[in-house]
């Protein structure tokens, strides 16, 4: 293959692989919002139950209910704490059910569930309940540049070692992978915890943090990877693709698994 058509294939190759962990990233987690649909007695109601909210601001949890015959219920409380359960009806606007769980402070969590009503019947909504967390709002500045940094990283980090497989590991890319994943990760990814929650590192070895955590394993392997690299083939083919499959298996760990919690008991 021509040289510059292998470019364009790695750069092509690593932008769809990126795109990929975007989207699942994205898109999985314990703060992706629930969207579904439940029956009962024969009414069809549709739920959007959120699982991130600002801190300062009411989380509106919503239904649809396009026959008008069904009622609910929301049910919540402090998580994880055996507080009672306080109960909110909905209330009605048209077509569409909504009830909204008070705010909490960043890293605060409430469990919550919806009772559907309709026909003489009931049900929960889901049926474990689901647990939102608040978060400090985070200013565009801070949370863009980690972004792109990290995604620009495993960019970089894709295009090094599908070279690798291609026996053409580029050093230029394993050192601009690095440099992504320590800028995001490491350099911006504590200010933007520190916006959202309060402090800076929650993951190894100060708490359990799994995203401080996996980024934190991410860097190192790729930065073992870019050393090792220094050596001549095929060494450092391999130690590019070794460093990849930690990335990438870090990478598809859901984000905010094991995020930052707030001990209640703190809480006046």
């Amino acid at each position: 293959m021509k040289p510059g058509w292998k470019s364009a294939a790695l750069c092509a190759g690593a932008f769809l692989l990126t795109l990929g962990f975007a989207v699942m990233q994205r898109l999985t987690g314990p703060t992706h919002p629930l969207r579904g649909e439940a029956v009962v007695a024969g009414i069809r109601v549709g739920y959007y139950l959120p699982r991130s909210e600002d801190s300062g601001r009411e989380a509106v949890i919503r239904l649809r209910d396009a026959d008008g015959k069904a009622n609910a219920t929301l049910v919540y409380r402090r998580f994880p704490t055996a507080d009672p359960l306080q109960a909110v009806p909905f209330v009605r606007d048209g077509d569409m059910l909504t009830a909204a769980l008070p705010s909490a402070p960043p890293a605060g969590k409430l469990e919550y569930q919806v009772r559907l009503l309709g026909g003489g019947e009931s049900r929960l909504i889901p049926e474990r309940a689901a647990i939102i967390r608040y978060k400090g709002a985070v200013p565009a500045v801070a949370l863009v540049p980690h972004i792109l940094c990290i995604f620009l990283g495993l960019f970089f980090v894709n295009r090094c070692a599908l070279g690798a497989l291609a026996r053409t590991p580029s050093g230029r890319d394993a050192a601009l992978g690095l440099m992504g994943l320590f800028l995001g990760g490491l350099v911006l990814g504590p200010v933007v915890q520190k916006y959202a929650f309060g402090a800076y590192w929650t993951g190894f070895p100060l708490g359990s943090d799994l995203t401080d955590t996996k980024t934190l394993v991410a860097v190192l392997a790729w930065a073992v990877a870019v050393g090792l690299a220094r050596w001549k083939q095929p060494f450092a083919r391999w130690a590019a693709l070794a460093g990849w499959v930690v990335v990438l298996a870090a990478f598809a760990i859901p984000h905010s698994l094991y995020g930052s919690q707030l001990d209640w008991s703190t809480v006046p």
